[in-house]
């Protein structure tokens, strides 16, 4: 595609930015499981579920949310860039890999509403260590409620000692269930590559092989759980994000509240991660359900607080491995190589 015949003239340098503000969402066992294809009226996001995790994800439920959020990612990059981006979910039943087709417009004024959330999205990072011991405020948490109903999903804090107490107790059961399922050890192994692969759960490549096999072979729910346990016990904020239905538009609809979510705290100076095992596994979900004590469906278990420490980016895949351009062959992937 010419420069000139870009969607409303956006220019090939704007979209790769763009798509690399998108890759940088989060994604379960950070598979990045998207793929995009840029045509003459725009984007289309793809699930790729080569990169799926059958046993974790058996529905390819956090598979979609994962694509949600890349999808507010690429919203919020090309408002960024002077773009509004608008947003077909599910265009085309037959084609139930594609999720969303995205075309441009070119804002008229100052229309970019949506842009200060651009700079928290490199800065975004799954905290898996220990937060602060410093509470965050009523008034912090509410906003983040706002992020979540601005994206039609809702944010529920588990505020009480003995509701906490209770989620902790899910987590621990959570990893207990799946660290006794040898399938799922397999694949969390698989997924442990060293940072050159650009994907995964990053370790070491001296140790990744002896890391692998020890995951594949030793059942460590025991002390797994316990450690999480401790995690959620110890976090400021525990919190459920939640949608009214549970298909896949609501998986879309949860992965762009998340992304708002997420990168709506990271103004507020706070990171997040996830303790998702009583979603993730079946059996406990409506434990968690009836604990939160609502209608509508947990999608997301989050842990947030302020961050002791900065931490380094996970590895993304290049852009011409995520970019498809139909028609124009080898060369037209060419210019979504990193900059």
């Amino acid at each position: 595609m010419s420069e000139g015949r870009r969607p409303d003239s956006i220019s090939s340098d704007d979209l790769a930015a763009i798509l690399e503000s998108a890759v940088l969402a989060p994604s379960s066992h950070n598979t990045q499981p998207w793929r995009f294809e840029v045509s003459e009226s725009g984007v289309s996001l793809f699930a790729d579920r080569l990169r799926a995790l059958p046993v974790n994800d058996p529905d390819d439920r956090e598979l979609t949310i994962s694509c949600g959020c890349a999808l507010f990612n690429l919203r919020i990059a090309a408002a960024h860039a002077g773009f509004a981006a608008s947003c077909e979910l599910l265009p085309s039943p037959e084609e139930e890999d594609l999720l969303a087709r995205v075309s441009f417009k070119r804002f008229t004024g100052s229309e970019d509403h949506e842009a200060e959330l651009f700079q928290a999205i490199a800065r975004r990072r799954t905290y898996r260590k220990r937060f602060e011991p410093k509470p965050v405020s009523a008034s912090v948490l509410d906003t983040l409620a706002e992020a979540a109903e601005a994206e039609g999903a809702w944010f529920q804090v588990l505020e009480s000692e003995p509701d906490r107490q209770q989620v902790a107790e899910l987590v621990a059961e959570g990893d207990a269930s799946q660290w006794s399922n040898p399938s799922w050890r397999r694949e969390l192994a698989a997924w442990m590559h060293p940072r050159r692969k650009g994907d995964g759960l990053t370790v070491p490549g001296m140790i990744a092989p002896v890391a692998q096999l020890v995951v594949r072979t030793f059942d460590m729910g025991n002390g797994v759980g316990a450690k999480d346990r401790q995690l959620a016990d110890e976090s400021p904020v525990i919190a459920a994000l939640g949608t009214s239905g549970d298909g896949m538009a609501d998986w879309l609809q949860a992965g762009q509240a998340l992304a708002r979510v997420l990168l709506t705290s990271l103004g507020q100076g706070l990171q997040a991660s996830y303790l998702n095992q009583p979603i993730q596994v079946a059996v406990l979900r409506p434990k968690l359900q009836h604990l939160l004590g609502r209608s509508g469906f947990p999608q997301i278990l989050l842990r947030l607080g302020y961050p002791a420490t900065d931490l380094p980016a996970v590895p993304r895949r290049n852009l011409q491995e995520v970019v498809e351009a139909p028609g124009n062959g080898d060369s037209k992937t060419q210019q979504f190589k990193r900059r």
